[in-house]
């Protein structure tokens, strides 16, 4: 199958669409910028663009939200104009990248005598919460607190699966799973960062890899982060690009 950014799970509710763009909106979460945007359809002018920009601002101020976000289509840079305005109005740009493996191209693993993977059961999800509510801290309570209520929904998901890691019986990383008929995609994967270096983010990989044995592996990452060198050197395979901006208003 063709993998796109399509096939990419959304943790939103499409609010608005037509023929220029869709506006995603997550109340359940306000705080999560992936979350709250607008994503293109097509390059808009940059009258387009600011008139969209006017609107997701005066949208975003009236449910308390402070940042403006935009995806752009895949595969193609931004006019420079757009990015001259984006300049000149302080936004940030990045881009993401699209990975996908066929499980039995991922680089063998062995088993760790102090690493164990579990999948998130009624008995280890308090232990998985908390973990990933030290992760979450960073970007403070509110947003902490909201994706501890998220992760809870997520749990209940019959397509979700929620994995936790244990370094010497200490939770050490985690990552949930979106599963469909023909991918499960890695999303949100996290190695405390006391315990990096250990391997534990691979063999997080490697029990997704067995357990999915049948499906197409997929992810997205940073196309400016370090991680994205590591899913190289594991044989993902590169499928594409998107960029996006964002700024956070006072």
């Amino acid at each position: 199958m063709q993998i796109t950014f399509e096939n990419i799970h959304k943790h939103t509710h499409l609010m608005i669409e037509n023929d220029l763009y869709q506006h995603y909106h997550f109340p359940e979460m306000l705080s999560r910028y992936d979350s709250n945007y607008i994503e293109f359809k097509a390059f808009p002018t940059l009258e387009n663009l600011k008139e969209a920009e006017g609107y997701l601002r005066n949208f975003h101020r009236k449910n308390g939200q402070k940042h403006v976000k935009f995806k752009f289509p895949a595969n193609e840079k931004v006019p420079a104009e757009l990015v001259n305005y984006l300049n000149q109005k302080y936004y940030d740009i990045g881009f993401l990248e699209l990975y996908a493996i066929n499980p039995n191209q991922f680089p063998e693993v062995k088993d760790h005598p102090d690493i164990e993977v579990q999948i998130v059961t009624e008995q280890n999800l308090k232990a998985f919460l908390a973990f990933q509510y030290q992760q979450d801290i960073m970007f403070g309570s509110n947003f902490a607190n909201q994706k501890v209520v998220l992760n809870r929904k997520i749990f209940e998901e019959p397509n979700f699966m929620q994995l936790l890691a244990l370094y010497k019986g200490t939770p050490a990383g985690a990552v949930e799973v979106i599963i469909s008929e023909e991918t499960a995609e890695i999303d949100n994967l996290g190695v405390d960062e006391a315990f990096q270096r250990k391997g534990i983010g691979s063999r997080i990989q490697k029990f997704v890899m067995d357990i999915f044995h049948d499906k197409t592996v997929i992810l997205v990452a940073d196309g400016q982060d370090t991680p994205k060198e590591m899913y190289k050197r594991q044989n993902y395979q590169y499928l594409g690009y998107q960029y996006y901006t964002q700024k956070v208003e006072d």
